[in-house]
């Protein structure tokens, strides 16, 4: 599971109203294209980690959103409903009628959105630290939450991080995240419609504890499977990319979801009880 970026392309794409630059890896015969949605803030770079480990799944796609990384800025920022519009936009645009999404933080949410807009789209639903709703509120909150995040994070990260935000600007950055926090992430999970995948990180400050999800699981439907990485926080993508990949890749399987020792961090599914 290594990608080179030798085999990656990088343009630009009309999709709706919007030009958006995208990252792709080529067609597998027979395989799903699965596309990774990057969080607020952010471009899509952070998430290259763990989408070179997956190229061999399909064509890859890692797009920046309209307004983020190197896509136009539209007017306004857009709110999270304009992005999974335009996200269902880029599908159109590239022909790919399925494919696997796989969400980060905000992302998460913008695949949610999709899934529940249009099932018959989305073959499988990967969500990585699917942030928003009550456990980010109120905003000073999350906004103390993302400042614990980031001393948890990779260093490297910032070195991503750190131009993206600037370039997306403070307000900006304010009014999407106080959109998030209204967002009822875990509550939408718990109605998906698609077969779906929740990953979290055990350090990370914007996820509720495994209690509490355990708790909410009582009423989730079978086909949603919820896996904890210890040590990892919320930008999983970018830190634990092998760890990650493994996960993704024995869920997209069927097969068993087990720990894998060469890699950092340690996996657990955590059983949901069933009410």
């Amino acid at each position: 599971m290594t990608s080179s970026d030798a085999i990656w392309t990088q343009t630009y794409l009309t999709a709706g109203a919007h030009q958006i630059f995208i990252r792709r890896s080529p067609d597998v015969e027979g395989g799903v294209p699965v596309v990774h949605i990057h969080g607020f803030g952010i471009s899509g770079s952070y998430l290259m980690p763990t989408a070179r480990l997956l190229t061999d799944r399909g064509a890859n796609l890692v797009p920046d959103l309209p307004g983020y990384g190197r896509s136009e800025r539209p007017g306004h920022t857009l709110g999270i409903p304009a992005l999974a519009h335009t996200l269902l936009d880029i599908l159109d645009a590239l022909g790919f009628e399925k494919v696997i999404l796989v969400g980060n933080s905000m992302g998460a949410v913008v695949s949610l959105e999709v899934a529940h807009a249009a099932p018959e789209r989305v073959h499988r639903l990967v969500l990585v630290s699917p942030a928003g709703g009550v456990h980010n509120q109120p905003l000073r909150r999350a906004l103390r939450q993302l400042a614990t995040d980031g001393v948890r994070e990779s260093p490297k990260m910032a070195r991503v991080a750190v131009p993206d935000y600037l370039k997306f600007g403070p307000i900006n950055t304010l009014n999407l995240l106080s959109e998030l926090t209204r967002f009822p992430s875990l509550e939408r999970l718990l109605q998906v419609p698609v077969p779906s995948l929740a990953v979290i990180g055990s350090k990370d400050p914007l996820m509720p504890g495994p209690k509490r999800v355990r708790e909410v699981g009582t009423s989730s439907p079978d086909h949603v499977t919820v896996v904890l990485i210890e040590g990892a926080a919320h930008a999983i993508n970018f830190s634990h990319p092998g760890e990650l990949a493994h996960v993704i890749t024995s869920w997209l399987d069927d097969k068993e979801i087990v720990d894998d020792p060469d890699q950092p961090g340690l996996t657990r599914v955590l059983r949901l009880p069933r009410g």
